[in-house]
């Protein structure tokens, strides 16, 4: 029995390219529509207003970011790149993925707070940076799912998407979390 046929890399190549467009066509559409939506400063995010809304994104947004650092431990020792750790056991795939949904799941109400009642801002270096991270997050996370579900990729497409994806939770963390609980 011979090797098994050799998959030629245009299949990897279209699937990458997907994922990028995928990731290109929902940060321009977060964009877009944080842009032209009229914010509503008023809005809330579970019965709590202006100051008191953005502390709440805040301290859910350090929850966010540990839960960021949770996953990254997990996808280093399903890797093999946490030293001393050995092989992943099975569980620990299925948390990697819990906690993948998890931390989608619990982005949602602050990401919703800050698209409806800010919209997309660029009248500081922060709150652009917020707000431009914030759009390819979701972008980003979309093209992670497509290349978590796509067979023969390069090994290290998916390593790039999570770690992109921690990247940016810690941008947003710093850019308005940590500003936020800073605040005198």
């Amino acid at each position: 029995m011979g090797a098994p046929p050799k998959m030629s890399p245009r299949p990897a190549r279209l699937r990458l390219a997907t994922a990028a467009g995928l990731a290109l066509a929902v940060t321009a559409a977060l964009y877009a529509f944080g842009r032209i939506h009229t914010p509503d400063y008023a809005s809330s995010l579970f019965g709590r207003r202006g100051n008191d809304a953005n502390l709440l994104k805040a301290q859910v947004g350090t929850a966010l970011l540990g839960l960021a650092f949770y996953q990254l431990i997990l996808a280093l020792w399903i890797y093999q790149r946490l030293p001393g750790a050995g092989a992943a056991p099975r569980p620990i795939h299925l948390a990697h993925r819990i906690g993948g949904a998890v931390l989608f799941v619990v982005s949602l109400p602050i990401a919703y707070h800050c698209i409806t009642a800010y919209g997309v801002q660029t009248d500081s270096a922060r709150v652009a940076l917020h707000s431009l991270a914030g759009c390819f997050f979701y972008g980003a996370f979309a093209a992670k799912v497509l290349i978590v579900r796509s067979r023969h990729l390069p090994g290290w497409a998916l390593p790039l998407a999570g770690g992109t994806l921690v990247t940016l939770i810690a941008i947003l963390w710093s850019a308005a979390a940590l500003w936020q609980l800073t605040q005198p």
